[in-house]
């Protein structure tokens, strides 16, 4: 046998045998990383809706809303959580995002993945920065207005009900965050609002 047949069989046995490794190594995994998505997900809900009992995930037009439901002596809807994804100043930004039944405030946010800048832009996350209230940025957005539409503005407090503050030398990623919640909130307003209208007819 040549040698180049010999290298051709060991290659395919090495290939086989790591094909095997990997394939038994997934199903053993994946199970673990999907139940802990699910754990995850179940947390960011729970963080941006008020108290609930259960929540009930719909679909609607590709987009899927989670809907807090209190179980007490009749069933009341009193929040709609989804995620909401767009682009930041380096990349993807994936919020999770709560709001009211009707639509006019948020009840909260929760950053669910981010590649801002370290230091500037992280700080839509976290500010370390700020002792008293680390989470300040995202805590500006509960019980905000949502309309007309969310406002960013710079180097002062918020006078309006819909307006949030800038984070200092983070400016795009703020409007960043501002830009997904508008376009989300109203897309879900839309949908579920239409939805709700089809059910009952």
């Amino acid at each position: 046998m040549s040698t180049t047949a010999k290298m051709i069989i060991v290659l395919t046995v090495i290939t086989i045998f790591s094909g095997g490794i990997l394939s038994t190594w997934d199903g053993v995994t994946k199970p673990k990383i999907e139940a802990y998505k699910l754990q995850e997900l179940k947390k960011a809900i729970a963080e941006v809706l008020p108290k609930y009992d259960e929540y009930e995930e719909i679909h609607i037009d590709g987009l899927t809303l989670y809907i807090g439901k209190k179980t007490t002596d009749t069933t009341q809807t009193v929040g709609i959580a989804l995620e909401a994804v767009g682009n930041g100043f380096q990349g993807k930004i994936s919020i999770m995002l709560g709001l009211f039944p009707d639509f006019s405030e948020i009840s909260g946010i929760k950053i669910l993945e981010q590649i801002e800048t370290p230091g500037l832009g992280t700080k839509i996350v976290e500010d370390p920065s700020n002792k008293e209230d680390p989470y300040w940025f995202s805590n500006q957005f509960k019980q905000l207005k949502t309309e007309p539409q969310i406002e960013v503005i710079k180097n002062v407090k918020p006078s309006k009900p819909a307006e949030i503050q800038a984070i200092t030398g983070a400016t795009i990623s703020s409007k960043a965050v501002v830009t997904i919640l508008n376009n989300h909130i109203q897309l879900a307003k839309k949908n579920y609002l239409s939805n709700s209208k089809s059910q009952i007819q």
